[in-house]
């Protein structure tokens, strides 16, 4: 399948087992997906790093909210890298902006530094910049990988047309993976209209709790469309799925 690379954005062992199974490419390793995905815990990593042989990419983001962090936050997220090392990942995905909607070069150059010699991806605070073609001048200079967005906008489909432009203007002096609502159903159509060759998805459901009594009278999270007795994980299916998916549409463009 040439340069395409599938990374399965993974919240627990057992869905970055479910990503391995189903043929995907790497993994970002995330907590917390409903806020758009935080540090794992050291354990959650240890044990992952265990279990898959597979390119293991913990998310360094210590809370959910913006992309602007304290000196304090910004002390965790370098001793997580410095975990993440220790523990044999092949890297880390990052992001830190200034006030203003830039790209903090400076914190985000010694991230960089600090990782080597793992990996480092810039996550979907590149969507949240004021100028993505400024935005991505700037992160190839500070040694990114690859740039993970959805072209600005709340999903790749959506943003497929700055997504193009991007790939484009990059010229292959760093990777595009497009994320958000990547799934099986579009995954062909982004592939012909953006020149993207990474996707990256969570090919999650919710499984049916196996608890027996439910407290009617308690809800532990609240939140609207989450099941409260639903755990959500990848799908060893959805994964493969993807894969026949794209490996088609890669075919047929002659790719």
């Amino acid at each position: 399948m040439g340069n395409f690379k599938l990374e399965i954005c993974a919240a627990s062992v057992a869905s970055c087992i479910a990503a391995e199974e189903g043929g995907a490419d790497r993994i970002e390793l995330c907590d917390n997906l409903l806020e758009g995905g935080t540090t794992p815990s050291y354990a959650t990593i240890a044990v992952a790093r265990e279990k898959v042989k597979i390119e293991l990419y913990p998310i360094i983001r210590p809370r959910g909210g913006d992309f602007l962090y304290s000196d304090l936050e910004f002390e965790v997220m370098k001793k997580d890298i410095e975990l993440c090392k220790q523990l044999g990942c092949n890297g880390v995905v990052i992001g830190i902006l200034t006030a203003d909607g830039r790209v903090d070069k400076q914190r985000c150059k010694e991230l960089v530094d600090l990782a080597w010699p793992m990996g480092v991806t810039f996550h979907r605070a590149f969507d949240m910049t004021d100028n993505p073609f400024e935005a991505l001048e700037d992160i190839i200079a500070i040694g990114c990988e690859r740039i993970l967005t959805s072209g600005a906008r709340n999903t790749a489909v959506e943003g497929a047309s700055l997504l193009k432009d991007l790939v484009i203007r990059a010229d292959n002096r760093i990777i595009l993976m497009a994320g958000s609502g990547v799934r099986a159903s579009n995954i062909a159509a982004l592939i012909k209209d953006t020149g993207v060759t990474e996707f990256h998805t969570s090919a999650k459901a919710y499984e049916d709790s196996h608890m027996v009594y439910r407290n009617p009278n308690v809800s532990m999270g609240g939140i609207p469309g989450v099941p409260e007795y639903g755990i959500s994980q990848t799908q060893k299916s959805e994964v493969l799925r993807i894969r026949e998916l794209a490996a088609q549409a890669l075919e047929e463009n002659g790719q």
